[in-house]
Parts: structure tokens; C-alpha cells; sequence
């Protein structure tokens, strides 16, 4: 039994290792074990194998499983891990405790992409051809094989189909898609027009699963080319058309129907068995029995029976039943500064602890207005930099960090931290002093004089400057907060902004997808290294929200969209360059040359930075690191493998 094992270490001092071509990644030779094979299954499947109703764990597992080095400890089976879910667009809270199951994954540490459904890769010298070896009798977890067949059923039936959706960037260099052979049952090879370094790390990012998302045996039935009565199959299930069924049934890899389908077989260490659809108190995942990695002593994974997901109103709901006890994992929705006191204060009598998440870079919070407004007379002034630069010196920030952060935070733009190697001094701190006094001037210097009754200064044609800052108050509560204060130092510039509070999904609708908004909020933890989207530097991915049009034009090759000036058109070309780059000193060279360009425009608006924040974790809760990298593209804390994790007994 071949197998690979990755040992689930946390430091501090992190680096982004670069990505070697060239080379062959194989699974490392295994402990004193190695000619073992898998022996240790949890009880209650024990019990079925005995009355017959499993193959052994041996045969479920396959002759290549994953193998896992625990954190401390060779867990125990048993118990269940309960983590908050806020409202019903929460899914990728779902996605980061189960975590992206693709072809690679981060290790750990967040330092090099390793194999994960892949038993073992090969990439060429060039970097254009990626071969990728599947682990044989790896299976589904209805017990169905996973082939190259699945693989090609992914990438050629719905990634290429452009039927079924726009190919995503992810997949494409030069603007040419990737090309897919089987070479065998368990053997695909992927090949780029141009060399693409990212690849990797792209597919290692949670947004990057697509090639091993869909099972060919069960999906396949939604669509066409597979079923000759899919009409009546839509018309059953009340569908619009045979997209909007395959999303239905199979979902997609961020939208709630995603875990809406617990009939949908997956590669996830738990399945879905009360499923998060609309009315949901509460989503519930029990294990997989054919998952297909096992810890050092031939155990299978995961060692937790359920995850249970409580479905709370807001974050206070989370706060609440973490101080009553009710929640064993929290970390997304409660890190705000302002609930850290209440939880500090509730550790004994709820029974657990901190850890601490720890970003590689950026802000908590940015404001991108909108430079493509349907507003003609808001999008002249937006697209003046000195208007830009008057709002960020309008801002006193370290009022917004002594009274909304308490005092946590410094000054901070949206790049790299000092520390990073990609560090852009200009990107990440210029701008940041408070001088109203320039800005009323360079606001004067745009011939925005005259002002209304109110002190509020006028546009051209007479009409008030006036604006509104979409934001999701549920994400991240300090962001209201912060924006109340902003609101109240614009207007001493005579700027007059107004607060728009939304749900996430009319958020979404209204800036990603139909470019409604002046201006909108986010937050902007990055620092630009592979498999990252760095969003805020240039305009690549739908939380670019500063330019949802030039996404769009991007992203279709210019046919669709809005075709962008030419400082955004220059950063699109830099950044397809460095992705496609092997090597990490030109790969970082480029990075900084785009950030010098943007740094030019300042396009994006940043308030503090990033700071490490805390999650908490149940006392008794074993295997579970003290610092964890904290990033969506990791994305945190699925890389830790919470599949390791067990109660103490």
C-alpha cells in the first residue's frame, strides 16, 4: 500500500514556499507501518461490516489512502463537533470546517501545496503540463469508484462547457482553456497553452475543487448529453432549465445547495444528513464511511462521528451559545474586537479556550467605490484619484481603531505586512494621515465648491454629492460601527455618505452580480502569493468591487463586461504574466510591479490592519493547533484536517 503522509504541524515565522516544476511530487514513504494496511474504523461502521452491510475498511479505503501524522495524538472515535452557522447564507462556513477535497491541498503550515485526492503529481519543466495520479480504489461515498472517469466528466462535461457556465479564469492562460487527457483509469494530465504557475495553488484554493467536484454516476443524470428524459426530469422538479437542475441536485462550489442534497455522494470526510435548505434550524454531517484517509496506525479518518451545525439568527446568537456551552468550534463571524471581552470574561463557565488566527497580510476592512456606477455623475467623480485620496486623508483612523477596535489596530491601507516578501510600502501606507485640511482642498481642486444648505458639497450639475456604502452588518458587526464614525469625518469634509446594511445575498445580487452600488465594504486580508485572487490590487474576481464590469470583461475575454482604462488593462496582462511564472523571485518581481501600478491609481480604500484575531475551542477538544494561518484562500481552518481532531476522554 502506497501512501503519503503529512504531519500536522503549526509554527510561527511562516513562509510561502515556491512552487519547484520539473518535479515529481510522490507520496513520502511511510512510518514503521508502511506495509500495513487500514485496520481502524469507528465502531458503528465495525457493526455494519460485521452484519454485512460494509466492505471491510480495508477495501473502503482503497490501496492508496491519505495518510495523516495527528497534530499531537492518535485520536480516539466518537462525539460530536458543534460550530455555529449564521442565517442562511452561510455555506462557506460549511466549506471551511469540511474542507475543499481537490486534487491538492495546503499543508498545514500554509507553506507548499501537497497531494490531497491526488496520490502524486508531475509537472514539466515548462510548467504547462500537470499530471496527476489518483489513488486506486479511492471511492465516492456511496461506495461508487472515483476514476479518471469523474475527473473528465468534471473538466470536459461542465468546466469547458460553456453551456453550463462561463470557464473560469482559474482554468484558462492566454486566454486558452486547459486541455484534459485520461491516460488511464486512474492517470489525467492537464495542459496549458502557456506556462501557469499558479496552477497548483489555485487548485489548492477553496474555490479551486472543480475537477473533482461532481461524481459522473450521479450528476450526470441532470444533464442533456446523459439523459434523454431530462425535460421530464425539470418539469418534475420544478427547474427552470437543465442548469438550474444540475445546481439544484448537485450544487455548485459556493451556493448553499452545495449541502441542500444528501442523496449528492461526495469525497468529504462527513456527508450531509440534515441538510442547510431554506427553514433549516440546523445542518447535520455524519461520517463518511468510505473516506479515504487514515491517521499513522491505519485508523480511518475522521475520528469525530457528526458535525452539527446550529443555524443562529446573527452573531450575537453564536456569542450566546458559546458562553452557554453549545458550541465546541467558533472562529468565522464572532473574532470582532468588540466580543472578544464577553468571550474572555465566559471562558471557565463555557468551558473553552482561545486560539489564535493569524493573517498573512491586508485589512480587516476596505471600501471600494465603485468606478464603473451607473450613477454618470458619481462615476466622474470616482474615477478622480484626488477624490479618492481626500476620502482616505478625511478618514481618522485612529479614532475608528481606539473606539471601534478598542485600541487593536494600526493604520493600514490593504497589502502585505512589513515581514512579507511581498511587501509594497506605497500599496499598504500611503494616505493614511488625517489632514482634513487637504482634503477639503483637493476636493475644492475638483471644482466640488459649492455646497447644499446641509454643509454638503454639490456635483456639477447641481445635484448633492451624496452616496451610499453597501455592507453586510452580520459579517463583521465592527463594520457599521467603523463606517457610523467615517460617516461622521466625511461629512466634515462636506461628503455626504449614507450606510446601506444589507443581507449577504442582496449584497451579492446587488454588487457582484448587477453592479447596483456606489460603493461597497469588504475586507481585504491578502498578500498576493499563489492561489490567492489578489481582488483588491486588480480586478479579477466578484469581490473586486471597485470594477465588477472589468471582471466581467476579463473574465470572458473581453465579451462581456466593460472594457477597462488603461492602468487596469496593463495589471490584467502583468497578472495572467505572473501566473504563469515558475519561478518565485519573477513571480514576486511582477506582483510588485502591478502593486506599483496600483499604488498609482488608489483605487481601493483601507482603514486598519489586519491583526491576528482568536477562535475558540472546547476544552477537551484534542489535536487542534494554537495558531493557525487565517485566510480564505487557506481557507481556515480546514488545512489543519479537522478530521485529526477527537474528544479527550
Amino acid at each position: 500500500m502506497k501512501r503519503i503522509i503529512d504531519r500536522v504541524r503549526m509554527r510561527s515565522g511562516r513562509v510561502m514556499a515556491g512552487l519547484m516544476f520539473g518535479v515529481a511530487i510522490t507520496p513520502l514513504m511511510a512510518l514503521s507501518d508502511a506495509g500495513q494496511g487500514a485496520t481502524g474504523e469507528a465502531p458503528a461502521l465495525a457493526e455494519k461490516v460485521a452484519a454485512g452491510e460494509l466492505p471491510p475498511v480495508s477495501e473502503r479505503v482503497g490501496s492508496e489512502p491519505a495518510v495523516i501524522q495527528p497534530l499531537d495524538s492518535i485520536g480516539t472515535y466518537g462525539g460530536e463537533l458543534r460550530t455555529g452557522l449564521r442565517g442562511s447564507s452561510d455555506h462557506n462556513g460549511i466549506l471551511r470546517v469540511v474542507g475543499p477535497q481537490g486534487l491538492v491541498r495546503w499543508d498545514p503550515q500554509y507553506t507548499e501545496v501537497v497531494p490531497n485526492v491526488a496520490e502524486s503529481f508531475e509537472v514539466d519543466d515548462e510548467g504547462k503540463v500537470f499530471t496527476f495520479h489518483l489513488r486506486e480504489g479511492m471511492k465516492w461515498s456511496d461506495g461508487t469508484p472515483f476514476t479518471a472517469d469523474d475527473v473528465m466528466f468534471n473538466v470536459t462535461d461542465l468546466i469547458l462547457n460553456d453551456e453550463f457556465a462561463p470557464i473560469p479564469a482559474r482554468y484558462t492562460t492566454g486566454g486558452e482553456p486547459l486541455k484534459a487527457e485520461k491516460l488511464d483509469s486512474y492517470t489525467v494530465r492537464f495542459t496549458f497553452a502557456q506556462p501557469y504557475g499558479d496552477f497548483l495553488a489555485e487548485l489548492a484554493a477553496p474555490l479551486g475543487q472543480n475537477p473533482v467536484l461532481y461524481s459522473k454516476h450521479y450528476c450526470s443524470r441532470f444533464m442533456p448529453k446523459y439523459n434523454d428524459n431530462i425535460e421530464e426530469l425539470i418539469a418534475a422538479e420544478n427547474a427552470a432549465d437543465w442548469q438550474n437542475l444540475f445546481l439544484q441536485k448537485c450544487g455548485d462550489l459556493e451556493i448553499p445547495a452545495r449541502w441542500g442534497n444528501p442523496e449528492r455522494p461526495t469525497l468529504d470526510p462527513w456527508v450531509i444528513i440534515e441538510p442547510y435548505t431554506g427553514g433549516a434550524t440546523r445542518v447535520v454531517m455524519e461520517r463518511n464511511p468510505y473516506f479515504w484517509q487514515i491517521d499513522t496506525d491505519g485508523n480511518q479518518l475522521p475520528y469525530i462521528d457528526k458535525l452539527v451545525m446550529p443555524i443562529g439568527a446573527d452573531t450575537e446568537s453564536l456569542i450566546l451559545a458559546i458562553i452557554g456551552g453549545r458550541i465546541d468550534f467558533g472562529l468565522r463571524h464572532i473574532d470582532a474586537p468588540n466580543n472578544r471581552p464577553v468571550l474572555a470574561e465566559n471562558r471557565e463557565p463555557g468551558g473553552y479556550q482561545f486560539f489564535e488566527a493569524a493573517p498573512p497580510g491586508g485589512s480587516n476592512m476596505v471600501i471600494n467605490l465603485n468606478l464603473t456606477s451607473k450613477n454618470s455623475e458619481l462615476k466622474k467623480v470616482f474615477n478622480e484619484r484626488d477624490f479618492r485620496v481626500a476620502l482616505s486623508i478625511g478618514m481618522d483612523r485612529q479614532a475608528i481603531i481606539d473606539t471601534v477596535m478598542l485600541g487593536d489596530g494600526e493604520p493600514w491601507q490593504h497589502g502585505p505586512f512589513e515581514t512579507h516578501p511581498y511587501f509594497d510600502e506605497r500599496t499598504s501606507t500611503q494616505f493614511l494621515e488625517h489632514d482634513p485640511e487637504r482634503a477639503n482642498a483637493l476636493l475644492d481642486g475638483l471644482g466640488l465648491v459649492e455646497r447644499g444648505a446641509n454643509g454638503m458639497r454639490l456635483l456639477p450639475n447641481g445635484a448633492p454629492l451624496k452616496f451610499r456604502v453597501d455592507v453586510i452588518p452580520t459579517f463583521d458587526p465592527t463594520w457599521v460601527d467603523a463606517l457610523q464614525l467615517i460617516e461622521q469625518q466625511w461629512a466634515e469634509i462636506g461628503v455626504d455618505m449614507d450606510i446601506n446594511p444589507m443581507e449577504r445575498t442582496f449584497f451579492y445580487q446587488r454588487t457582484s452580480e448587477s453592479n447596483e452600488h456606489d460603493a461597497a465594504v469588504w475586507n481585504g486580508r491578502q498578500s498576493w502569493v499563489s492561489g490567492q485572487l489578489p481582488h483588491q490590487l486588480v480586478p479579477v474576481s466578484h469581490d473586486s468591487r471597485y470594477g465588477i464590469p472589468w471582471v466581467n470583461w476579463y473574465e470572458s475575454g473581453g465579451e462581456r463586461g466593460e472594457e477597462p482604462p488603461v492602468s487596469v488593462k496593463k495589471r490584467l496582462e502583468l497578472y495572467d504574466k505572473a501566473r504563469g511564472i515558475a519561478d518565485p523571485a519573477g513571480r514576486r518581481a511582477t506582483m510588485l510591479e502591478i502593486a506599483s501600478i496600483a499604488a498609482d491609481e488608489f483605487e481601493v480604500i483601507g482603514v486598519s490592519k489586519a491583526l491576528p484575531t482568536y477562535g475558540i475551542i472546547k476544552n477537551g477538544l484534542r489535536n487542534v493547533p494554537e495558531s493557525m494561518p487565517s485566510s480564505w484562500s487557506y481557507p481556515t481552518p480546514s488545512p489543519t484536517l479537522l478530521q485529526t481532531w477527537y474528544w479527550a476522554e
